[in-house]
């Protein structure tokens, strides 16, 4: 099993979670903000916040959900495995059940339990998606009354909606998720496209009932991805713009005023052509970029896959070419440089594209662009 390397981890404990006022001040805040309040406001109970070290176990993060054991999602090739018992937490619904079983020990009759915070996926990276994300899971829970049901999750969604997407449409549609039943995946229209920002349910009595609740006891459970969200608020069309470092866009980070450009610097591309493990996935690989770039991976506005080919489908001089080994693809590449606040140089640009060729290159023979 491949487990992230102590320098990596290192790097993702120590980054700046935008969703934590005692790290400074973002817009991510007031958007989660105003959907704790829209929801107190109209349940009338007290939110109970919960942040806890990133670092979980699988229990927590899969096993105490519901997935399945042979579920897609615990693969190394998605999860950020810190060792073969621990993961750096892929949602921030790893949060749930150990907080419902501390509430268990004295329940209150309705609590709003809040639990945001960074994620860890290995992802593509292009303008919507980061390895790291900020989520937040808002949960409900009913120890005494009147069981919550459906006509309780579409309030909440209306309520959730009108407080972080206010005067947008907005389209629930079925979804599957383990630790739910009527599952629905809650989008808004942004412009033209409909734009995923977040799912929910009603919270799977089993869960509750293995966490200790009383019998009875009942909920609902949401979660948000802050970062799109913002972005839809702000009109932003990069999600790197949210972690920026030049005072002319971090400035623009805390509200939710309309982004106001500051640059058109125009993308430097260089395209690879690389030999890859037939298995590999796009996730994989946009995640290796990320790890042998560090800080300089912010310079990476996408990776591009153009094409893939099996090596049996290749001429004998195309699999020379790449040095082709057995069980291997071929996968054409597009990675799209641009970074904020300055122009990038060729020479820079060569080096930052054979930094990410080397990462995810595989074959025997070698092309580089800065000789």
């Amino acid at each position: 099993m491949k487990t992230i390397d102590p320098e990596a981890l290192e790097r993702a404990l120590a980054l700046r979670d935008l969703t934590d006022p005692a790290q400074g001040p973002h817009a991510i805040q007031t958007v989660l903000d105003s959907a704790v309040l829209a929801l107190s406001r109209a349940w009338s109970c007290p939110a109970h916040i919960v942040r806890v070290h990133p670092v979980v176990s699988l229990t927590e993060n899969y096993d105490a959900l519901h997935y399945p054991a042979d579920g897609a999602a615990r693969d190394a090739r998605y999860t950020r495995y810190v060792s073969p018992t621990h993961v750096l937490r892929t949602q921030t619904s790893a949060v749930i059940p150990p907080t419902l079983r501390a509430l268990a020990a004295s329940p209150p009759s309705e609590v709003l339990v809040v639990a945001p915070g960074l994620v860890w996926r290995r992802d593509i990276i292009d303008r919507l998606h980061v390895g790291e994300p900020h989520q937040v899971d808002l949960w409900r829970i009913r120890i005494r009354g009147s069981t919550l049901g459906v006509p309780d999750l579409e309030a909440m969604i209306a309520s959730v909606a009108e407080a972080v997407a206010p005067g947008l449409a907005v389209r629930p549609t079925p979804a599957d998720h383990p630790y739910t039943l009527e599952g629905r995946q809650i989008d808004v229209k942004a412009g033209r496209a409909w734009v995923e920002i977040g799912e929910c349910g009603l919270a799977l009595p089993a869960l509750l009932a293995e966490a200790g609740l009383p019998e009875g006891s009942s909920g609902l459970a949401m979660g948000l991805g802050l970062d799109r969200l913002v972005m839809i608020r702000k009109g932003l069309d990069d999600i790197r713009l949210l972690r920026a470092s030049d005072p002319r866009i971090s400035s623009q980070m805390l509200d939710l005023a309309p982004w106001r450009p500051v640059s058109n610097r125009p993308p430097v591309r260089r395209d690879l052509s690389i030999a890859v493990p037939v298995e590999t996935v796009a996730e994989e690989l946009g995640d290796r970029v990320r790890e042998v770039l560090g800080p300089r991976a912010g310079d990476v506005e996408a990776v591009e896959v153009l094409s893939e080919t099996h090596g049996e489908a290749l001429s004998d001089v195309a699999r020379g070419r790449l040095g082709m080994l057995d069980g291997q693809k071929n996968v054409l590449l597009r990675v799209v440089l641009r970074a904020h606040g300055r122009n990038l140089t060729d020479a820079e640009a060569n080096a930052l594209r054979d930094a990410i060729y080397a990462a995810l290159h595989q074959g025997t023979v070698w092309a580089w662009a800065s000789g």
